[in-house]
């Protein structure tokens, strides 16, 4: 049985709604990924998008944190993070795209995006004391740090 070699790209979304229509843009799975298969078609060619398909895949979309994970085979995601770096706008939104990890295995990936979902948490309500959330948060960030 043949094992394929992936790699998962955890990227952060930088949208800049001041400079774009009205209507900020809602992050979705086919957002992205249409906008990172046209990037892969103007840079590389038709050629390029074939070999990048079998694998390209948006896995996860989080709209608020604006965190998305790509996954790609390991032949391919350097090609497809030129493409990603590429990418201007979603729509006639401006963004713009961080890599904050590249990944080799899925049971990584649940903890670099548990990470970075505790790093942005300035979303989170104020109302939480923070000792009850320094006792939450202290198991999970000892094993992050390990």
């Amino acid at each position: 049985m043949v094992h394929f070699k992936n790699r998962y790209m955890v990227m952060e979304v930088f949208i800049d709604a001041g400079r774009g229509e009205c209507d900020p843009v809602i992050l979705t799975q086919f957002n992205i990924t249409k906008v990172i298969k046209d990037s892969i078609q103007l840079s590389f060619g038709e050629c390029g998008l074939a070999a990048s398909l079998g694998s390209l895949q948006v896995k996860y979309v989080n709209p608020v944190t604006k965190v998305c994970i790509i996954r790609v085979s390991r032949e391919c995601h350097q090609k497809v993070w030129t493409a990603i770096t590429m990418v201007r706008c979603i729509g006639k939104i401006p963004v713009s795209f961080n890599l904050l990890d590249v990944i080799g295995h899925a049971r990584q990936l649940h903890w670099s995006a548990m990470k970075q979902s505790l790093s942005n948490t300035s979303w989170l309500p104020v109302t939480v004391s923070l000792r009850r959330s320094s006792r939450l948060y202290r198991p999970a960030l000892t094993k992050l740090e390990a």
